[in-house]
């Protein structure tokens, strides 16, 4: 066996481990030298996302990749942990690791400045370990583990600058709705268990019955894990945790929300996928109304913000909409005529797509504005002005950000949001028109973002403002990059990494298969 081979065969373990391992370590590398530390997080970080992309490689290619962590003979009835990860599972860890990446290059130059750093790179560490975990797990029980890890190292993060009172607010609502959901889930996986004796997703999802007691686990599991993807109604906590968090910790935010929506499709099409009648047309419209009232209440409150970061927020809680408007209306196109299945198949590519490219877009919004607050210690659009004379680069990266969040081409979200459209106008073509006005108003909010905080006169007090350094203003041009390319060749994404993850989901049985040979279910 080559070694890259060996890397392979062990890549989900050492994902979640290589993380784990170097949160442990990073309070001694740091008696060393802070840059050494720094070097060494970075370094941490890159090889995990190296082999998350082996990975990811191998099974887009077709293969499922089991590692079990005990007993490999799954005949034996012991007890033991499961990774499983399908095409959705490194779709999500590709997405996780990009932004991870860029959030410690960002960090080196953005938190330097503060004390504590070996606790802040080790909770980062904590938080790619159990975002990881979250992702690649086969197993209920260790699902709700890597979340509470995730929820904790979350909290601690954003509470960061303990001297703002707000941010120790927002902290504590981020906790109290982890908890709340931690116990949904909790108290869901019980209800599981003791009716079918199993944890594990696949042995799950091929004997549950959809009895009462299945019935309000799927319940509890949805309302918990809509709740950490921030979801409207349940999104109350999101505004002030992105806002109030360092940027280079609500890019990782932006992760672990990610992940809590992973949960949601992993549970209803694998976990719930034998049982309830996935191609329900009213489940799918239940699905299009919650995407409808997310995008339009997220887009309705980033009109009336003046804080640049908690409207950057609303405006995730926006492009969260969307996501789910795809998601949705694919479901609702299956049930309808099977003549739609081609339509339904890319409605839900442009959703499987937007989760990226949203957070793409809405994570490199936030490092500009924390560029923007590093150089200004200012927050408040209505004391921003004139910034494009000082701050260039960071200027033309606010405007690929613009221009990517409001679906304008030739950038990445363009590519996602026009599969939406054209999927949705033929569920129903009001659909697609809010759809399109949605996008129109997020392009109003941040043109009114740019004239206030990058045109106009230059302030007074901004004359001594210059460019930020160099690694941040890399970690942005990284971002940048990939939201040009995404844009420039989408056909590209869409067959290769898009297109499985779409699969993976509509096919669950394969999941299933990997586990339990003789299952026969399918969509």
């Amino acid at each position: 066996m080559s070694f890259i081979d060996f890397l392979l065969q062990h890549s989900p373990a050492l994902i979640v481990a290589i993380p784990l391992l170097g949160a442990f370590l990073t309070p001694l590398i740091s008696k060393i030298n802070n840059r050494v530390r720094n070097v060494f997080v970075i370094l941490i970080i890159l090889i995990t996302t190296i082999l998350v992309m082996l990975l990811a490689s191998d099974v887009f290619s077709g293969n499922i990749h089991t590692y079990v962590f005990g007993s490999q003979d799954l005949t034996v009835p012991l007890v033991r942990i499961l990774f499983e990860v399908d095409a959705m599972s490194a779709f999500m860890a590709i997405i996780g690791s990009i932004l991870l990446l860029v959030s410690v290059i960002y960090s080196w130059s953005f938190i330097d400045e503060n004390s504590g750093l070996d606790k802040y790179y080790t909770l980062v560490l904590l938080l790619a370990a159990g975002m990881f975990g979250m992702m690649l797990t086969g197993d209920m029980f260790n699902f709700f583990v890597f979340l509470e890890i995730t929820s904790i190292a979350s909290c601690a993060l954003i509470a960061f600058w303990t001297n703002k009172g707000k941010a120790v607010e927002a902290a504590f609502k981020y906790i109290v709705i982890s908890s709340l959901a931690a116990l949904f889930i909790l108290f869901s996986i019980a209800l599981l268990y003791g009716q079918y004796n199993a944890l594990n997703i696949a042995v799950l999802g091929s004997v549950i019955q959809f009895s009462y007691l299945d019935k309000i686990a799927l319940v509890l599991l949805i309302a918990a894990l809509a709740m950490k993807a921030g979801i409207v109604p349940m999104h109350m906590w999101l505004p002030d945790a992105y806002g109030r968090a360092p940027a280079s910790v609500t890019i990782i935010l932006i992760g672990a929300t990610q992940a809590s929506l992973y949960g949601v499709f992993r549970v209803c099409f694998t976990l719930y996928g034998n049982t309830i009648n996935l191609s329900s047309a009213s489940i799918g419209w239940i699905i299009v109304l919650l995407g409808l009232i997310t995008m339009l209440i997220g887009v309705a409150m980033a009109l009336i913000q003046s804080d640049f970061k908690r409207l950057i927020a609303f405006s995730a809680v926006a492009e969260i909409g969307f996501i789910f408007l795809g998601i949705g209306t694919g479901l609702t196109l299956f049930a309808n005529n099977q003549m739609f299945g081609l339509i339904g198949t890319t409605a839900m590519s442009g959703g499987i797509f937007h989760i990226i490219n949203d957070s793409l877009d809405v994570g490199l919004l936030f490092l500009v504005a924390g560029a923007v607050y590093y150089a200004t210690k200012e927050t408040s659009l209505d004391k921003m002005g004139g910034l494009a004379r000082h701050m260039k680069y960071t200027t033309i990266f606010f405007i690929i950000g613009l221009l990517a969040i409001s679906g304008i081409p030739p950038m990445n979200g363009f590519a996602s949001k026009l599969l939406i459209y054209e999927s949705t106008f033929q569920l129903n073509p009001i659909l697609s028109i809010v759809a399109i006005l949605s996008s129109i108003m997020l392009l109003a909010v941040f043109v009114k973002v740019f004239h206030s905080a990058f045109l106009g006169p230059a302030l007074p007090k901004f004359n001594g403002v210059k460019e930020v350094p160099k690694t941040m203003l890399f970690a942005m041009g990284i971002i940048a990059s990939i939201i040009i390319i995404f844009g420039l060749f989408p056909d590209l994404v869409i067959n290769n990494i898009v297109d499985p993850a779409v699969n993976a989901l509509i096919n669950y049985s394969d999941y299933i298969r990997e586990v339990i040979p003789t299952f026969t279910g399918g969509f």
